[in-house]
């Protein structure tokens, strides 16, 4: 049943327009782009050693069978052997280490305008937005970017060893707990790109992933400023049988008597690219499904299933969720 669910939710990223989103070498941020400039270049590196190797190989078994004397075999091994192929190394690794200030730039980290917390739990991503100025902004299983702007980010873990990274942005973070890591991203381009948990973390650690959305500034802001405040629906009638139904202990939605911080955070459910920490599409059915039997979607995950619940108040409580714009 587990494999069942993980192929329905690989199809539907890729037909959702995952698959590029997937890419490292599809880089959509300054410290991606330059792994995959790194990348490239060992490529290239690798394939002028392999091709010298084989050539040399090739010219002696087809055009020049006779036999060598003892000193120009020597100077063949000597050159091609050691000299070439460590001069090579050598000058791959030394571009390598000029990269690396890029590749992890924390020092202009310092100056960002914009950190972001992450908190990895199983199986799901706790977010806190916490800009220069105004108060914190909860989130979970997405993180939004402005383009054009560096953040950085905190990362945390809650139980066991998670990784945080998203390829098309930059290189991946272990979260650790009782330790805090920073990363430092700069997207260069909008788009909605996948996070995947890249550290084995239990049973639905395949099933763990996060949506990326880098948005244009000003679209960011007000996004962000909308997050800070109470969903518009958030007091309509499915909020109700949300409480009355125990969801409010576990789970916080703004606005509401929901106070739980066992959960993700709810308030703005409706507006997030995806349900379950990144496997299902953020429809109406999706939500009344995971409400109803979450252990058939996210094995090992701590959340209850209501199936005992009447259908109709299921599907009510996930039309209110899917409001909460």
């Amino acid at each position: 049943m587990g494999q069942y669910f993980s192929l329905s939710a690989a199809s539907f990223l890729l037909a959702s327009g995952y698959a590029g989103a997937w890419s490292v070498l599809e880089p959509a941020g300054e410290e991606a782009q330059q792994i995959a400039v790194l990348f490239w270049v060992m490529l290239s590196g690798g394939a002028l050693i392999w091709l010298g190797v084989v050539g040399l190989l090739l010219h002696s078994a087809l055009f020049n069978r006779r036999r060598l004397a003892e000193k120009s075999a020597s100077r063949i091994i000597l050159w091609g052997g050691v000299v070439f192929p460590s001069a090579t190394l050598c000058a791959l690794l030394a571009y390598a280490l000029w990269l690396m200030p890029g590749l992890r730039p924390f020092a202009q980290a310092s100056s960002a305008a914009l950190r972001i917390e992450v908190t990895g739990r199983q199986f799901w991503w706790e977010v806190v937005y916490h800009p220069s100025q105004g108060s914190p902004v909860a989130s979970a299983n997405e993180i939004r970017l402005p383009v054009g702007e560096r953040v950085e980010l905190t990362l945390k873990s809650a139980d066991v060893i998670h990784s945080f990274w998203i390829p098309p942005l930059g290189g991946k973070m272990d979260m650790i707990p009782g330790r805090i890591n920073r990363l430092s991203l700069k997207a260069t381009k909008p788009g909605v790109f996948r996070g995947p948990c890249a550290e084995y973390c239990g049973t639905s650690h395949a099933l763990m992933a996060f949506s990326a959305v880098a948005m244009e500034p000003e679209a960011f802001r007000s996004w962000l400023a909308a997050q800070a405040i109470p969903a518009p629906s958030a007091g309509a009638s499915g909020s109700a049988l949300f409480l009355r139904h125990g969801c409010g202990s576990c789970h916080f939605v703004a606005g509401t008597d929901a106070r739980g911080t066992i959960g993700p955070d709810l308030s703005h459910l409706g507006s997030r690219v995806t349900v379950g920490a990144g496997i299902l599409p953020n429809t109406e059915d999706a939500v009344a499904r995971f409400i109803a039997r979450p252990e058939l979607i996210k094995p090992g995950s701590s959340m209850p299933a209501f199936d005992m619940l009447p259908p109709d108040d299921v599907r009510a409580i996930a039309a209110w969720l899917r409001g909460l714009q």
